[in-house]
């Protein structure tokens, strides 16, 4: 039992290097770059949605979370244009909206074409 309190609480130590939160309707995706302990960076991948429920409007969050390895960045980042690209073939060019990353005051790119530039 003393091993898992160690392991739980080391993993909301580990040390946050970058994080970028995207507001999207009733959904907040955070996209953190984290070291783990060999100070090895990777990404750590979270939707988080509100849910009201109840009389009494209570609210709670449903939180998913994908973390994702340097030497998975390119298979990855291949397969999600795929998947994007297989979108648009069959339901047509979709016109972003303009979310705001909370970390800057850009606005998300315009075009469809996914740009990740990550450098270890």
């Amino acid at each position: 039992m003393e091993e898992y309190k160690k392991n739980s609480s080391y993993e909301n130590e580990k040390e946050i290097v970058f994080s970028q939160a995207i507001k999207a309707g009733k959904r907040i995706y955070y996209i953190d770059v984290k070291k783990n302990r060999k100070e090895e960076m990777y990404l750590s991948i979270t939707e988080s949605k509100k849910i009201v429920s109840g009389e009494d409007a209570q609210v709670t969050f449903e939180k998913h979370k994908i973390f994702l390895y340097r030497e998975d960045f390119e298979k990855f980042t291949n397969s999600l244009r795929q998947a994007i690209d297989f979108v648009a073939a069959e339901q047509g060019e979709y016109q972003p909206r303009s979310y705001e990353a909370s970390s800057t005051d850009e606005k998300a790119p315009e075009s469809s074409e996914l740009k990740i530039d990550i450098d270890f």
